[in-house]
């Protein structure tokens, strides 16, 4: 009797052991050296940095404030438009999309954050140089709080990291409780001088309208090779499916872009047929909060989004 309950007691401690294993899905992990931080990115590498990194270099201006606020000591850049204050000062690395790579090496940085989907092709001229890089997304809103996650334990302030999570969540709760429980049928337009293109749920705006509980008309048609957060434009998917709001994100000359695509819905007597134009529901998004993730101001893209359909409520 004693050696069957000793064998139950085997058996079940065995089990919870392989629970635990099975439910931790921690970004990060402390290895078994107590300085060392191993991190699991967006591009599904293991990385193993030594220590507290001291000097890092980002590659999207989107991850400037999410780690400053952790208290990350950034010492390169991209270019950007809205680079908050304390980043003005800071050594700038070349374009997103254009990054000067001998810049980044002269600043001997001990982490490099690369942009996922812009900058991979950095990493192996990296490793090669023994600096170590982490990709992340920066999307969607939880992409963002992943990427608090990570930066909290990359700089040891992962209590700062929780705390900007959860303020956050509070001011996107509320402004969702504010929205009257009613559908909407809802697409998301992509405009620029070169590429029109309708958003899925996997890009900024599109995520918002998804969390909002709206109907996003293009969800389910087949995205693009190059772009999997879009489908490609057609006319008459638009007419088919009807949107009753259209949302719309611009990219370079805010002005002309709205310009030009409200003159092409004059011109055009199909776009007349879709519900969102008859009604004048057709809303031009903020370069600011749109076009590229904004970060620790997710809140306001919410607010933005909900105050053009139901501006008496905000």
């Amino acid at each position: 009797m004693k050696f069957l309950k000793s064998v139950m007691l085997i058996v079940l401690s065995l089990m919870l052991l392989s629970m635990a294993g099975c439910g931790s899905n921690n970004v990060t992990q402390q290895s078994s050296n107590g300085n060392e931080i191993v991190i699991n990115d967006d591009s599904g590498r293991k990385v193993v940095l030594p220590g507290t990194p001291k000097r890092i270099v980002v590659l999207s201006a989107s991850f400037l404030e999410p780690l400053h606020l952790v208290g990350g000591n950034i010492v390169g850049r991209p270019t950007s438009q809205v680079a908050p204050d304390f980043a003005k000062d800071i050594e700038v690395v070349g374009k997103s999309i254009q990054i000067d790579v001998e810049k980044v090496l002269s600043l001997n940085p001990d982490l490099v954050v690369i942009h996922q989907g812009v900058n991979e092709k950095l990493i192996k001229v990296l490793e090669d140089n023994g600096i170590p890089s982490i990709v992340l997304k920066s999307k969607t809103y939880e992409d963002v709080k992943r990427e608090l996650e990570i930066f909290g334990q990359v700089t040891g302030e992962k209590e700062k990291a929780a705390e900007a999570i959860s303020k956050m969540n509070k001011e996107i709760t509320a402004i969702k409780e504010k929205l009257p429980k009613e559908e909407k049928r809802v697409a998301v337009l992509f405009s620029s001088s070169q590429n029109l293109n309708i958003q899925l749920s996997g890009s900024i705006a599109g995520s918002v309208v998804k969390d909002f509980g709206w109907k996003n008309v293009a969800e389910g048609l087949t995205p693009m090779e190059k772009n999997p957060d879009a489908t490609p434009y057609s006319m008459e998917t638009m007419v088919e499916q009807n949107p009753e709001i259209l949302f719309v994100v611009t990219m370079g000359n805010a002005k002309s872009q709205e310009d030009n695509l409200l003159g092409e819905m004059k011109k055009n007597p199909a776009w007349n047929a879709i519900n969102a134009v008859q009604n004048n529901k057709v809303y031009f998004l903020p370069q600011d909060l749109f076009l590229l993730s904004p970060g620790l101001k997710y809140p306001d893209c919410y607010r933005e989004m909900a105050k053009k359909v139901y501006p008496d409520l905000f």
